[in-house]
């Protein structure tokens, strides 16, 4: 394992782009600002390929398989990492990731659409949590902030011109050439990325910390991953199908819930789904505020093209002023030390009051563009609260249990987000596509609820005294 160097005796927090860490901070902000764009990109001309593949009903769907293949992506590489080193899951993880870009601008028909967008989540949820785990390793505890912060200003150049451009392109020579566009941009990354791979675990170091315990058997882990992606799956399977034939979805909702039961206590730490003190609750934030931020966000363009006539183009700018309020959030909270937990709760409490002032929208006489400063809100909350949900896990975290950890991180966001995109493109499809504005402010109602869990809970972060 690579042993991050000690600052020297006047305490001066190394740089992030100093020489000690200039290749490994480069590399990591190349691949996350790639990452990026995919997701300014897609999340914006989600509704053009709805229309053209006529996958309205899939909405949903196509944000849920993503994540969910994510999830079962994210246990499997926390556990590569922890044994062999964070260089490969993250090779893998792009190469993935590429090719369901490259699948997603193919799609003839929203089944295939569909399979790509998992090809992808599991190539993106690979390289999150190795991105996560080379962070723990590399940085010292005082530089961690700084680096979280420049992973967040690694949004600002997607979130500034990947909206506009990926609706112009849309508009022009079509969606299909927003996911091949991204594609070419690997090349470069990777040979910048190359050189700070080197510092994986060396399993043959004996001074590294060997991982241990329940969460560090793999095939154990595998199991538990697979029950807990496929119950998600199957779970929102059920739930969209209950107005249609409500005998066959309630027994998938059934089933899903029992896979689901069944796996995911085995990817957390005791406790965790109890919100017990300290590090279990700390992972479970992260979850929560991932739940209420993108339950909305996917929704944001839809409401807006279709209720309030933007175009896809004006529409992805709410997404891009969030992205913009994100990174402003996440720069504060590096600039000196803080409570962490008062900063997770305010931000939950930020989160929420974005999510209740989009619903301004719906109302009669007033501009769509309210969503605008009601996002920058939403975006500042989940700036200064998954930083600092980030930093506490980090801190809370034995070495051997970094990728274990890292893998909870991911598994709780990915799972809340698919599962509350999920339900919302079931209260869409149950409402009816003639009145997404009612299903938009049901689905709206039901995340502050959850942001307001996020600002009840979050003192549990703190470790027991």
């Amino acid at each position: 394992m690579t042993v991050p160097k000690t600052p020297d005796a006047t305490h001066e927090v190394p740089r992030v782009f100093g020489p000690e860490y200039r290749t490994a901070s480069l590399g990591i902000i190349l691949v996350v600002t790639l990452i990026a764009f995919e997701g300014m990109s897609v999340g914006t001309v989600m509704p053009a390929v709805s229309k053209d593949l006529d996958a309205l009903d899939l909405y949903g769907v196509s944000f849920s398989a993503f994540l969910i293949a994510g999830l079962l992506a994210n246990v499997v590489a926390g556990l590569w990492s922890d044994r062999r080193g964070h260089a490969w899951p993250f090779l893998l993880g792009v190469g993935l990731f590429t090719a369901g870009m490259a699948m997603a601008g193919a799609a003839v028909s929203k089944e295939l659409f569909i399979v790509a967008r998992a090809v992808q989540g599991l190539g993106g949820g690979a390289v999150i949590v190795a991105i996560y785990v080379m962070i723990a390793r590399v940085y010292v505890p005082a530089t961690r902030p700084r680096i979280f912060a420049a992973l967040s200003a690694a949004w600002v150049l997607p979130a500034l011109v990947g909206p506009g451009l990926s609706g112009l392109i849309a508009g022009t020579v079509g969606w299909r050439w927003v996911f091949y566009g991204i594609v070419p941009l690997v090349v470069p990354a990777l040979v910048m990325l190359l050189p700070a791979l080197r510092g994986g675990r060396d399993p043959d170091d004996a001074a590294a910390p060997v991982p241990a315990g329940p969460r560090s058997r793999p095939l154990a882990m595998t199991l538990a991953a697979t029950a807990t992606a496929v119950g998600a799956g199957v779970l929102l399977y059920g739930a969209d199908r209950l107005h249609q034939t409500p005998l066959p979805g309630a027994v998938a909702v059934v089933l899903g819930l029992v896979a689901l039961g069944a796996g995911l206590p085995r990817l957390l730490p005791p406790g965790a789904l109890r919100f017990g003190r300290g590090l279990p609750t700390t992972l479970m934030m992260r979850g929560v505020l991932a739940s209420a931020f993108f339950g909305v966000n996917a929704f944001i363009p839809l409401v807006l093209t279709e209720v309030r006539g933007f175009s896809v183009g004006q529409a992805g700018i709410a997404l891009t002023i969030g992205a913009l309020g994100w990174t402003s959030g996440s720069y504060l909270q590096s600039r000196r030390s803080y409570d962490r937990p008062l900063l997770v709760r305010i931000g939950a409490a930020a989160i929420t009051t974005g999510i209740l002032l989009t619903l301004l929208a719906l109302v009669p006489g007033v501009t769509g563009w309210i969503t605008v400063p009601a996002w920058v809100i939403a975006g500042f909350g989940m700036g200064i609260g998954t930083t600092s949900v980030n930093i506490t896990a980090m801190r809370q975290s034995p070495d051997a249990e970094q990728g274990a950890n890292s893998a909870a991180l991911q598994v709780v966001d990915t799972l809340g987000s698919a599962l509350t995109i999920g339900f919302g493109g079931v209260i869409v499809n149950l409402i009816g596509h003639d009145d997404i504005g009612t299903g938009y402010a049901t689905l709206t109602v039901l995340m502050a609820s959850i942001g307001l869990l996020g600002v009840i809970v979050a003192g549990r972060m703190r470790d027991i005294s």
